[in-house]
């Protein structure tokens, strides 16, 4: 894997609840610089990111009933509508995991549907945030059933804000459970190159992390060093 090829599967994000207006526009800047998949936002700051990054190839996520998934199906939907008019790419949406551990599968089935058929009339790819903190291991494989069901382009790990992250046991879970072309974004926690590389092994396509740049400047270095052994 090339440091091209790495930076494109991070979704570099700031989702922290005292973010200012400058770092958001440092991190846009860092995006458009390094080639990272997307920057990821709330939806507030949607529409300065899709300003900065209008003329690069980078794309603007933003994140749907987060971080609880509680919201009103109509309330989830118009947050999408919305991100869509002031120029995001993509949404991450969480799912109402609480109704799913309560056993309200019909229920999260019916919301993940509808929402992602406005996502695609909106031409917004999806990701699905489960959770998987809160959930057994049945749960997960129910989650991962109702994003095929949606059409659902990600399944993602978890938001950040629960009691854990992304485990290379629940990508694996995903990876191998799948039945559709959806791909895998783990979330959560992932703090060193070391933990993205075993995540990307495991099945993820996408990683959401908070340290994209960091992590990105650890691999090259790498690289660097493994030529330069290469070469005495």
């Amino acid at each position: 894997m090339t440091p091209q090829e790495f930076a494109a599967t991070l979704d570099a994000t700031n989702l922290k609840l005292d973010a200012s207006d400058g770092e958001i526009c440092a991190l846009c800047d860092e995006v458009a610089h390094s080639g990272f998949a997307s920057v990821c936002v709330y939806p507030t700051n949607v529409s300065i990111c899709s300003d900065i990054l209008y003329s690069s190839q980078a794309r603007v996520c933003t994140v749907i009933g987060f971080p609880h998934g509680r919201s009103s199906l109509e309330a989830k939907r118009e947050e999408i509508v919305r991100a869509q008019e002031h120029g995001a790419n993509e949404v991450d949406i969480v799912m109402n995991y609480a109704a799913l551990r309560a056993s309200d599968k019909t229920i999260v089935t019916e919301e993940i549907v509808r929402l992602c058929e406005v996502a695609r009339k909106s031409d917004l790819l999806t990701k699905i945030i489960v959770e998987t903190c809160y959930l057994t291991n049945t749960q997960k494989l129910t989650a991962l059933g109702i994003c095929e069901t949606a059409g659902a382009d990600f399944i993602k790990t978890s938001t950040g804000f629960g009691s854990a992250g992304a485990t290379i046991e629940d990508i694996k879970r995903f990876a191998d459970h799948r039945k559709s072309v959806i791909k895998i974004k783990a979330s959560g926690g992932i703090r060193t190159l070391s933990d993205a590389l075993a995540l990307l092994e495991a099945g993820a396509e996408r990683l959401g992390v908070s340290a994209a740049g960091a992590l990105l400047a650890e691999f090259q270095g790498e690289q660097f060093e493994s030529k330069s052994t290469d070469t005495y």
